[in-house]
């Protein structure tokens, strides 16, 4: 079921004040049903792969707070491998036997293992990693065990959140479904409020920027180094707008049941640096890496070399997080370079800095250091976006060289995208960093949703479904993240 869809309307509207109409001691089944519902309308059958590994992880942790020594330890690589199997299974099979097929293949070797055909459950990775913090934090005593099995299914499967995150850590969330919910009106305007806004976000912006990107990828022979470097751009702003509108519908509906759900985003494409870029984009997955891999691995508490190669390690996984595909693979390995880079020659750019006069006009540098950091966030989406390694290299160089299209004008036209298209795509991203860039800046300004006038809110939210009713793609495209 997609946040971007009249049946998520309609389940939502009754799901919601059924809610807080049922006595307390109910509301945890209500939520789970819904949410196996929600979850049961993508495939059905996998809710079994689902329910598998939320009965061996609710008796992991039952078990590991009770065990000691070895046994405790042997508990929890147990858990996790049982998790990580089946990640390993449907996301990761395929993919490394291809590429064992290619290796043997240079032998004139046929690889005798087969291919399997099966759909990649939606959203497995996260909540997959979702329920392997748990595990975690039971472990290293953070966390009670739940032992209200319906609860903690609940945890993992609460359907604001269940296909495409935020990944919740237990102690933010598990005790909440213990608390008894009044309706609050403050809630329910502030979640509304936030869902309209992702609603436009998906709509309004990710969806027609869609509409650009996938003509110029679907078709990269045809198209030259202009509109690739457009389309590149263009699509940073589409998968921005995609995933952090599928974050404001989910902390939004859960928002207006009580639940609070950690921000997920916080308007990444002002980020200086290609760090704090990363502090500010997936930010429950960055942190996720931070605390249960990069930091075992030792952190920057090691030698330099060291602190390089954990740092490398981190993105490379994560690049696999997001896909079984080489593209993902580089995109991850890209970031991780960036930030190597910028710790080792971080001297250097301040001297440089200083004697171009750059730190005398601070504001002139921080534009600077934004819009290069957007760029280099942006080649290393071209990876992401594109279908094969190959036509993400075709795409750089066509940019790189400003190149021509390879087939000839006459054909050409056929695979060119909408006029309209670039004229709406142009509005959206207006209207995303005017908003944006008014709460990164301006914050204490005259606000238009905030206001305390209730005739400017009113006319404002108008206004914004106006915007989807005339503007938005309604035909009810997938979320980018669903596939990972």
């Amino acid at each position: 079921m997609l946040f971007n869809s009249i049946e998520f309307l309609l389940f939502f509207l009754l799901v919601t004040p059924t809610y807080f109409l049922l006595p307390h001691r109910y509301r945890w089944l209500l939520l789970l049903t819904a949410s196996c519902y929600f979850y049961m309308a993508f495939v059905p059958v996998y809710i079994l792969i689902l329910g598998g590994t939320i009965v061996v992880d609710y008796f992991a942790g039952i078990w590991l707070e009770n065990a000691e020594g070895p046994r405790r330890k042997a508990l929890l690589v147990a858990s996790l491998v049982a998790n990580i199997g089946v990640l390993a299974i449907f996301k990761y099979y395929n993919f490394l036997n291809d590429n064992l097929t290619a290796l043997l293949g240079l032998g004139e070797i046929k690889n005798p293992i087969p291919a399997l055909k099966m759909l990649l459950p939606i959203g497995l990775s996260f909540h997959t990693f979702q329920a392997m913090s748990y595990t975690i934090e039971v472990y290293r005593g953070n966390q009670k065990a739940e032992r209200h099995f319906g609860i903690y299914a609940l945890y993992v499967m609460f359907y604001p959140q269940l296909v495409a995150g935020p990944i919740e850590r237990p102690q933010n969330v598990l005790h909440q479904f213990h608390e008894v919910h009044k309706f609050d009106y403050t809630n329910a305007v502030e979640g509304l409020k936030r869902m309209l806004w992702g609603l436009v976000k998906k709509l309004v912006i990710a969806d027609r920027l869609a509409l650009y990107v996938d003509v110029i990828y679907g078709n990269t022979h045809y198209h030259n180094g202009m509109t690739f470097l457009v389309a590149s751009v263009f699509f940073a702003i589409q998968i921005y707008c995609d995933f952090s509108a599928y974050s404001d519908i989910a902390l939004g509906s859960a928002r207006v049941m009580g639940f609070d759900l950690m921000e997920n985003f916080r308007r990444p494409y002002f980020a200086r640096t290609v760090s704090e870029f990363w502090s500010r984009w997936h930010i429950s997955l960055t942190t996720w890496f931070r605390d249960y891999l990069y930091i075992p691995l030792g952190g920057n508490r090691v030698s330099v070399p060291r602190w390089y190669l954990n740092q490398m390690i981190v993105f490379m996984v994560s690049g696999l997080w997001h896909g079984a595909a080489w593209t993902f693979v580089i995109w991850g390995g890209l970031n991780g370079f960036y930030l190597i880079a910028a710790t080792a020659t971080k001297p250097w750019r301040k001297t440089v800095a200083e004697a171009v006069g750059l730190t005398r006009l601070p504001g002139l540098h921080k534009m600077l250091e934004i819009g290069f950091t957007f760029l280099l966030i942006c080649l290393t989406w071209v990876f992401f976006r594109a279908a094969t390694v190959s036509d993400a290299f075709f795409i750089l160089k066509q940019i790189a060289t400003m190149g021509t299209s390879i087939y000839t004008p006459d054909r050409f036209a056929i695979f060119t995208p909408n006029p309209a298209a670039l004229l709406y795509a142009v509005f959206g991203i207006g209207l995303l960093f005017l908003y944006e860039g008014k709460q990164e800046y301006f914050s204490g300004l005259f606000s238009l949703q905030h206001n305390s006038r209730t005739l400017v809110r009113h006319l404002t939210y108008a206004a914004l479904v106006m915007l989807i009713m005339l503007l938005g793609v309604l035909d009810g495209g997938q979320f980018i993240y669903f596939q990972f």
